[in-house]
């Protein structure tokens, strides 16, 4: 398990690693790591591998926003089902249960506000689960998955001393 945890903090590090690569880092055969990879993806440890992207450079316009939910549990499955089926929707892109006075975090992406507020009212609103909504709009990503999207600005301002 060991071996196993350090392939996949390494994938997680840099998802384009080749098998070479991590079978050099972590001295093993590159069929070892292979059949490591196999499984882990066969048992659903490994989900998919993602690329960040910095939709700006290219002048890609779209919104993300990150909406708090308060639900009404339903008995036996509790926040489960809810959770699901708001997770199948295409807009949605992470469905966290939270601790505090909401109970989900859902992440939407859109490609306009009119998007986002058409989602929040005639998709996650009517479930009737739901009880009550916040919509927090993303003005500007800084960093995503350890991934920093600008380097820090050199401070311009003048220096001014007594």
């Amino acid at each position: 398990m060991e071996l196993e945890k350090k392939v996949l903090s390494l994938l997680e590090s840099d998802a384009k690693m080749s098998i070479k690569t991590i079978a050099t880092i972590l001295e093993q055969d590159e069929e070892r790591i292979t059949d490591i990879l196999a499984k882990l993806e066969q048992d659903k440890v490994i989900l998919g591998y993602n690329t960040i992207i910095d939709w700006d450079k290219l002048g890609v316009d779209g919104v993300t926003a990150m909406i708090d939910v308060k639900l009404v549990p339903e008995r036996e499955v509790g926040f489960n089902r809810t959770a699901e089926r708001i997770s199948r929707f295409p807009e949605v892109r992470c469905v966290y249960l939270m601790s505090g006075t909401y109970d989900l975090s859902v992440t939407v992406q859109g490609e306009t506000m009119k998007d986002i507020a058409w989602f929040v009212s005639h998709k996650l609103s009517t479930i009737d689960q739901v009880q009550s909504t916040v919509t927090h709009f993303v003005l500007k990503r800084y960093k995503q998955d350890n991934f920093i999207f600008e380097e820090p600005q050199q401070d311009r301002r003048l220096v001014v001393s007594p």
